[in-house]
């Protein structure tokens, strides 16, 4: 019998996830100097968005396909994503240009789904369907184009984006609720 290999805490995975919730406060910094509507301001801190969510599609990738999974990973991940697109829509809402209502939304259901995950995890992981990627490249993208110090005439595409990255997170959103309602009836029957 083989001993499985000890993954180490400290990894290239755990470390981008790390700078991702670093970036966080940085990009909030950068967002709101000279009160959020500064198109050079808001320029650099899309550029720090855009990067720290780049780290978020490879860190994944990296501890997958290296095996270089730990349970630091699997909870900081989704914590540092969630701090991330939160403290974006968050931001936006303040500076008013996003609804209120929308972050709302998105937020309840970022941290529903969290809590869900835990309140099953006995049972078995709720793994990302591929709505869910979908809706998280929606919401990344639909931020991103937000950030962005757009010309009037293309602020439609940010609207008719988020639009969408609102519909996928609520239909995924409900797809989460039933898998993770069957996953339970399932084990405790």
């Amino acid at each position: 019998m083989t001993e499985a290999r000890k993954v180490p805490l400290l990894n290239v995975a755990n470390i981008l996830t790390v700078s991702r919730l670093v970036l966080v406060p940085v990009f909030l910094v950068l967002f709101f100097t000279n009160g959020g509507h500064d198109s050079f301001w808001r320029l650099v801190a899309f550029g720090v968005f855009a990067l720290a969510s780049f780290t978020d599609q490879i860190d994944g990738n990296l501890a997958r396909k290296y095996g270089l999974i730990t349970d630091f990973g699997k909870i900081a991940d989704p914590i540092a994503d969630k701090a991330l697109t939160g403290s974006a829509l968050v931001g936006l809402s303040v500076v008013g240009d996003l609804p209120w209502w929308v972050t709302i939304l998105i937020l309840v259901r970022e941290w529903g789904v969290t809590l869900l995950r835990f309140w099953v995890i006995r049972y078995g992981v709720i793994a990302a369907s591929p709505g869910g990627k979908a809706k998280t490249m929606a919401q990344i993208l639909a931020i991103g184009l937000y950030l962005l110090p757009l010309p009037s005439y293309l602020v439609f595409v940010a609207w008719v984006t988020m639009g969408i990255a609102v519909v996928l997170t609520v239909v995924t959103g409900i797809d989460y609720v039933i898998r993770a309602f069957r996953l339970r009836a399932i084990k405790t029957t």
